[in-house]
């Protein structure tokens, strides 16, 4: 079948047309790439739509659950996990899928994006860091490097930034995946690795906000941020082997931890059943 038109094909069965299009997201935003690798994904795995549910939060990021054609709940702020994970312990069987981004997950929302690792629950969430507050109108997050600039800090960041998959990872998630809005292809896998891993799976994808962060950052355009990805990604089986100082403005891409750990509702169901039948 012909790309394109496998392509459209795909749009018109997993996106709900009557649903504010045109977008609200920027020219050059990568939030609409990501969206499309989570929907290939989706397709690719065979999923039924009834068996998906979307999860979102307030922000930009929080818009991709409006305009997908599955069980999907636009949450309240910093709280998409919250909702997701009553979800998901009502009925394990979902694909509980839960987009954030870096303010949302990291700020507002960081004590539950810990303790979700923590507990091991079985959601795959989607990390959208494009470093900035976009929707709120610029402010700087937990993700704003040291040093860039922002509508709350216009003489530079002094804050050091939170390594969003060195967090999950230590807090205990079974999967932790790193992509970029660029490396498309590469985000599908991710996404559908993530999607299919049991416990608590995370992907940060770096995805560019020029109007927000690279106009104050100086970049030119959007395709300079593009490059920007492009230059500084490195698969994790090299950056394993790099030192510190090969490291530098450098960031690592793939997969950062690959467990089998069973989920917390996994473990809630076997206990129930062990109870029921007067286990122990």
């Amino acid at each position: 079948m012909n790309k394109i038109f496998e392509g459209n094909q795909i749009i018109h069965q997993y996106l709900r047309h009557n649903k504010k299009f045109p977008h609200v997201l920027c020219p050059g935003c990568g939030h609409g790439i990501a969206l499309g690798s989570l929907v290939r994904s989706i397709h690719g795995l065979g999923l039924n739509k009834d068996d998906v549910c979307v999860v979102a939060g307030i922000g930009c990021s929080g818009r991709l659950a409006v305009y997908v054609d599955f069980n999907t709940v636009h949450t309240t702020h910093g709280r998409a996990l919250t909702f997701a994970t009553g979800i998901k312990m009502s009925n394990p069987k979902l694909n509980v899928i839960v987009i954030m981004g870096d303010g949302d997950a990291l700020s507002i929302g960081g004590n539950h994006l810990i303790h979700a690792a923590r507990r091991n629950i079985g959601l795959t969430a989607l990390v959208l860091n494009n470093n900035i507050y976009g929707m709120t109108g610029g402010q700087s997050s937990p993700a704003t490097p040291a040093g860039s600039f922002s509508m709350t800090t216009p003489f530079g960041q002094l804050e050091k930034s939170f390594d969003i998959s060195e967090l999950v990872k230590v807090a205990g998630a079974n999967f932790v995946a790193r992509g970029t809005s660029f490396h498309a292809q590469q985000l599908d896998k991710l996404i559908t690795s993530a999607i299919t891993h049991p416990g608590f799976s995370m992907v940060e994808v770096f995805s560019p906000c020029h109007t927000q962060f690279g106009r104050k950052n100086k970049y030119k355009g959007p395709v300079d941020m593009y490059h920007g990805l492009k230059k500084g990604a490195v698969p994790m089986e090299r950056w394993n082997e790099m030192s510190e100082k090969q490291r530098e403005g450098k960031f690592s891409t793939g997969v950062i931890v690959d467990n089998v750990e069973p989920g917390l509702e996994e473990r809630y169901y076997d206990l129930k059943a062990r109870l029921a039948g007067g286990g122990k």
